[in-house]
Parts: structure tokens; sequence; C-alpha cells
């Protein structure tokens, strides 16, 4: 038997914000809130437990510095990559120098809170 992530929780200065954003990337719903302020958005339909882990914004963070240890890859699932990050972009996503080459398939980019995150090239099929 295995372990399957259910959720990813992620600390955030301003939560309604973020879940705003990532509910927009990835085509999530709002499924709940707690009284700490925190927010959780996962897959419509589906909620907790489904094939897709749902994401919680937990409010509060302290300062980090340098990289971040995790990031999230997304990859687009209805159009190609070069439209896709035109969508990322009119969303609040802004793109970030960490070095690339230019020669990546890849576009690194951040979250309105500055949290990386990587637009991948292969288009996936929809869950």
């Amino acid at each position: 038997m295995a372990c399957r992530i259910s959720e990813l929780v992620i600390d955030a200065e301003d939560p309604d914000r973020l879940a705003a954003f990532w509910r927009d990337v990835l085509g999530y719903v709002e499924l709940g809130r707690e009284g700490d302020g925190s927010i959780e958005i996962g897959p419509p339909g589906v909620g907790f437990g489904g094939a897709q882990p749902t994401l919680v914004f937990n409010a509060g963070r302290d300062p980090r510095h340098g990289k971040l240890p995790l990031h999230i890859d997304v990859n687009a699932t209805d159009r190609e990559q070069e439209a896709e990050l035109d969508r990322l972009l009119a969303l609040g996503a802004v793109t970030v120098d960490v070095g690339q080459t230019g020669e990546e398939s890849w576009h690194v980019l951040a979250d309105p809170e500055g949290n990386e995150f990587c637009l991948l090239r292969t288009r996936l099929k929809p869950l």
C-alpha cells in the first residue's frame, strides 16, 4: 500500500488573494474556510480525496530567504504553452529569472505573493 498527496498547504499573507489566483489557474472551486482564515480549494464536484490534491492557504507567513524548497509545476490542458502563459500573466503571475538560459522548455513564474512555479510545455489531458 502507498500514500497519495491529498492536499498541499501554503502559508499566505493574503489567503483570499492566493486562493483566487490558484482557483483561476487550476479551474478549482472554493471548498471551505476555517475560523483561522485558511481557505481550501479543489476540483469542482470532487473536493478533498479526489485524484487531484486540494490546496489550503493558511493565513500568515514567516519571511523566507532564498529559493523555496518546493514549487508547483503546471501544464496546460486545453491550449498551447504560449497561450497558457498569456492567460497566467493576465491572472497576475509574473515571470521570474532564476538563471534560465532561454533554452528551457518551461517558463518560471511567480504567483501574486512571489511563490515560484513552472509552466511546462507538454499539454496534458484534463482529468
